[in-house]
């Protein structure tokens, strides 16, 4: 993969000043995050990449899937 140099940002800079990086991702199409001088994560705008091309309801299972496990104990709870 080719790193567009002036997509690339820091860990601290990505996060001190998401919104920012955000943005460049937008515009960019993607942003690869530098942690210790080495490429870390890579931030894409998912209406825009073609890498990753999910319908509305793939995003939407993807999101809900995340929010469930990150909260499963809650959602347990809850049906009780």
């Amino acid at each position: 993969m080719n790193i567009d140099t002036n997509s690339i940002v820091t860990a601290t800079e990505a996060n001190q000043n998401f919104s920012r990086v955000a943005k460049l991702a937008e515009k960019k199409g993607r942003v690869v995050v530098f942690k210790n001088n080495r490429p870390k994560l890579l931030i894409i705008d998912l209406d825009t990449e073609p890498q990753i091309e999910m319908t509305e309801d793939e995003k939407l299972e993807f999101v809900a899937r995340r929010i469930l496990k990150e909260h499963k104990a809650a959602f347990e709870e809850l049906a009780k």
